[in-house]
């Protein structure tokens, strides 16, 4: 390959080109925010990615026999840690180079290590998403959009555009990283309540200091766990994977909409490949309005945008359909060439649906697309069809009961098995004792609670049952003298 596109978060939009030919260094920009700065390969830097990383460390060490505990957690888990670092391959040297362009501790390239283990499509019960895993509210705050098509928290330049911002900020409120990585965790109004507690007891409020729960607790020495493992992983007995100290991917402009499967299709890579590279987008169709830009492995950009020049048919199957509230979905179904079950699937809806709520629905563009149901696996782990209601949403945990399966716990509350699944960690069973997050319409939820204070009633205690039934006997008693009094006049 004749350059290497390396990528940076500070300049205008403006369509990329081709990468051939290239002699000089040469400055581009690209989509969104993103600058592509083409360099020869006889001007690449040949020392050792990880070599590049450790040159970053800068952050104190802590004295917590935490660290030694998370140490030994991931040492023992060789697997993982491949698995973790295959994923993160794809991103560590442009978050890396992120995090060195801003002068920041290269500690701070591993925390999503620790975050989402590199797993762009990671979601929590607390409703955060991405590598990042920024929460709805913060990632609004730091320009994150989301909406029916598309979850900024998930894109990965501009989440990590995001999260850099955002502890940037921490640092300079709380004047040093310990506490800064902490409030990224727990939030900087409750560090700096654990301070103003502090301060009242006349104790010192740095982070070794303070009252933290749990999670924050074990959240920095987790971090430096990893650190010490990637500065000498033999100590640790790990191998760490190589990893090229150059781009791998690259943002390409793109003005029209575009299938995700016809995307990959033209750069030639698979689909998993290409969700990993632009997981924002909940739905199999890109929209040129949510997103200018796709990112591509830096060496099939020119594959892609040849194929693309030469690709003369629909570049979009599929379609937004805003339904009406009351709407059969087996009226429906036919009129777009789908059947309910279908329809159902591509969209998330629970099996026993047969009303649209008027959300809106993803329905095909012109008769039904020659694709398996797996298109929409991974659009649809974590997402709620869109009402034009209020659609916040409320999270609750079972503990699994003797007898309960998977299919049973959807049936109760009124989810799909697959929802259910990726809730939690894509489990296909369930064992009695096991705790299930479940996430829920508030409406859904208020629901469920109704349908659950139906059933106490019915079942009931026998002194809810002898009340009742007294209640019923004074009413009928009070009734027979108003009645008396009436006739008596």
């Amino acid at each position: 390959m004749g350059s290497t596109v390396s990528v940076h978060a500070d300049e205008q939009p403006a369509l990329s080109t081709s990468l051939a030919n290239t002699t000089t260094p040469l400055t581009l920009t690209s989509a969104r925010n993103i600058k592509l700065t083409l360099i020869p390969d006889d001007e690449l830097n040949n020392i050792d990615f990880w070599q590049r990383l450790r040159g970053g460390f800068t952050m104190q060490e802590l004295d917590s026999p935490l660290i030694a505990k998370h140490e030994q957690w991931y040492a023992s888990r060789p697997e993982y840690i491949a698995r973790m670092m295959d994923r993160g391959s794809r991103y560590l040297y442009y978050i890396t180079s992120e995090v060195e362009r801003r002068g920041m501790p290269s500690e701070i390239a591993l925390l999503p290590m620790i975050e989402s283990a590199f797993n762009p499509g990671a979601y929590s019960t607390s409703n955060a998403s991405g590598l990042w895993q920024f929460i709805p509210s913060t990632g609004k705050v730091f320009g994150l959009q989301q909406n029916w098509w598309y979850d900024g928290r998930r894109d990965i330049t501009s989440a990590t555009t995001g999260a850099l911002d955002y502890l940037e900020k921490l640092h300079a409120m709380f004047g040093d990283w310990e506490l800064a990585l902490a409030a990224y965790n727990w939030g900087e109004g409750a560090v700096q309540r654990a301070q103003e507690r502090n301060r009242k007891k006349g104790l010192a409020v740095n982070y070794a200091s303070l009252t933290l729960p749990d999670e924050t607790r074990n959240y920095l020495p987790k971090l430096l766990a990893i650190k010490n493992i990637v500065a000498n992983p033999e100590h640790f007995g790990l191998v760490l994977p190589t990893i090229s100290n150059e781009p791998y991917f690259a943002a390409v402009s793109f003005a029209k909409h575009i299938d995700v499967k016809l995307a990959a299709q033209l750069a030639d890579i698979s689909r998993e490949e290409f969700i990993a590279l632009n997981p924002a987008h909940n739905r199999p169709v890109i929209l040129q309005n949510n997103s200018d830009f796709i990112l591509l492995p830096v060496n099939k950009v020119e594959t892609y945008q040849t194929n693309l020049e030469n690709y003369d048919k629909p570049l979009v199957s599929w379609q937004a359909y805003y339904a009406r509230k009351g709407e059969r979905l087996d009226q429906l179904a036919p009129r777009f060439g789908l059947s309910v079950e279908r329809l159902k699937k591509v969209n998330s809806l629970s099996a026993r649906t047969h009303t649209s709520s008027g959300e809106t629905l993803l329905v095909p563009l012109n008769g039904e697309p020659d694709d398996g149901d797996s298109e929409f696996q991974a659009f649809n782990m974590h997402l709620h069809p869109v009402s034009k209601a209020d659609h916040y949403t409320s999270t609750i945990k079972h503990t699994v009961r003797k007898g309960e399966t998977l299919a049973k716990l959807a049936r109760r509350y009124n989810v799909s098995v697959g929802k259910l699944s990726s809730w939690n960690g894509r489990t296909k069973q369930v064992r009695t004792g096991q705790t299930l997050t479940i996430v829920q319409e508030k409406s859904t939820a208020r629901s469920a609670t109704r349908k659950s204070t139906r059933r106490l009633v019915k079942s009931g205690t026998r002194e809810i049952a002898q009340r009742k039934a007294a209640k019923r006997q004074l009413t009928a008693e009070k009734t027979k003298k108003i009645d008396l009094a009436y006739q008596n006049k």
